[in-house]
């Protein structure tokens, strides 16, 4: 495991908010284990969030933990541009793709569908909040079956020095910082983290991580 995923666990503990970690049910991995996927394709999130810049913001984020997983994902840029040159420019179309046609052109075992809920920075009196929340949706290519849901939640609290004079100063500048910066892009990995990789919630180890043969 990387140093960097290992902060992002680390911090998804300390920052994150676990939308699933108030189930205590594990979830129920049956198709999951019937068609384990070696390959994942991941489609531009949906966005239902005020921010524009949601689905590019978070879609970024997402191959490093699968990829730590032991999943193969394919490049993420470029199946936004070939799909966007073959007439498909937004997420909610590349959402319709048939699962047919990714089999016979791309080839991926499974199609991982995301939908971000909510993007952004919440500013307040003399304190200011970044939330990340998304939910994932795992797609067998070949049978359409449904290997995975799940739901990840992060925030990160810009806090309080104890000053109101200095927190009110701090929280004038932390609004002029973040509005030319995406600050929820830096929350969106430990979204990523509670989404993905949250045990008995999260995804199973892919083909290509140490810990798959034990699973199984």
């Amino acid at each position: 495991m990387s140093t960097r995923l290992l902060g992002l666990i680390l911090g998804g503990v300390i920052l994150g908010v676990a939308a699933t970690g108030c189930k205590t049910t594990p979830y129920d991995y049956t198709n999951f284990r019937q068609h384990h996927p070696h390959s994942i394709l991941v489609l531009p999130p949906l966005n239902e969030s005020t921010a524009v810049e949601a689905t590019y913001g978070y879609l970024s984020t997402v191959t490093m933990p699968l990829a730590e997983m032991g999943y193969y994902v394919y490049p993420v840029a470029v199946i936004d541009h070939f799909l966007k040159e073959n007439g498909m420019p937004t997420a909610g179309e590349m959402h319709q793709v048939p699962l047919q046609k990714v089999d016979e052109i791309i080839g991926a075992d499974a199609v991982l569908y995301i939908t971000v809920e909510q993007y952004g920075t919440k500013y307040q009196v003399i304190n200011s909040a970044s939330i990340v929340r998304a939910r994932g949706k795992l797609v067998d290519v070949k049978t359409g079956l449904v290997l995975w849901e799940g739901i990840g939640a992060a925030e990160e609290d810009s806090g309080g020095s104890g000053s109101i004079i200095g927190d009110l100063i701090s929280a004038a500048l932390t609004q002029v910082i973040n509005s030319s910066t995406d600050r929820a892009h830096k929350v969106a990995p430990m979204a990523n983290v509670n989404l993905l990789m949250i045990k008995d919630r999260g995804l199973l180890y892919g083909p290509r991580h140490p810990e798959f043969a034990k699973e199984k």
